[in-house]
């Protein structure tokens, strides 16, 4: 394994039971993350994206298989460990924002550091920086209703960023925004990008993935490719 690499997968494999069938959703994965990748993950429904990514951010455990996230195995770590590492190393953004709408920006975007136990002066500063990183400095007060759908999603961005985190999965980010602030949102990816995060995203528009540095497709629980752009 390369000293580079962030996530390493072997022989990775997930089944259901449904009744007497057992479902493939993913199926002999072996992939690789290093460190700064840029990664779109595409497919058709049902070839088992939303199960890779909820295994790489830790939300699922694999049926067998290899998964080391930063040298650990995952599958070594109690529920707290993993509890800590999705909270510490891994920056979660979705498509439908996950935000609360009666906290302005800043208690929203402050909420993770909340349950790392970090005092509220510091939340607060943490939360202010993330906030102006994203360009919304001058909404910190702004509750979601008051603002656009790609300002809602760029403090969904500055939420996962406040414990600086190694790895940022996104989820469809830009599948609810038009074509002008989808633009907004991968500009801001990029930039995170090049600022040192590894960034995996699902997402089904080609002109999305294009902005990334690697697509991987996956058909039926399998890799059909994976190619560096």
């Amino acid at each position: 394994m390369q000293t580079s690499s962030i996530i390493t997968m072997q022989s990775l494999c997930k089944f259901y039971e449904m009744g007497d069938q057992v479902v493939k959703a993913l199926d002999s994965i072996n992939l690789e993350f290093r460190l700064n990748d840029y990664t779109a993950i595409m497919g058709p429904s049902g070839s088992g994206k939303s199960t890779l990514m909820n295994i790489i951010g830790c939300l699922d455990t694999p049926t067998s298989g290899i998964y080391e996230l930063n040298g650990q195995q995952v599958a070594d770590m109690d529920d707290d460990e993993l509890a800590r590492i999705r909270n510490r190393e891994i920056g979660f953004v979705f498509q439908t924002f996950n935000l609360l709408p009666r906290l302005n920006c800043l208690r929203n975007v402050e909420l993770p550091l909340i349950y790392a136990g970090v005092a509220p002066e510091e939340r607060e500063v943490r939360a202010s920086e993330a906030l102006v990183r994203v360009g919304l400095g001058d909404r910190i007060t702004h509750k979601p209703s008051e603002l656009s759908g790609g300002q809602i999603q760029r403090v969904a961005i500055a939420r996962a960023l406040i414990n600086k985190p190694s790895i940022i999965l996104a989820d469809e980010p830009t599948g609810n925004l038009d074509t002008a602030t989808s633009q907004e949102i991968m500009k801001i990816f990029g930039e995170l990008s090049e600022a040192g995060n590894t960034i995996i995203l699902i997402t089904h528009e080609e002109d999305i993935a294009r902005y990334t540095r690697r697509i991987i497709r996956l058909r039926d629980g399998k890799i059909e490719s994976d190619k560096r752009q």
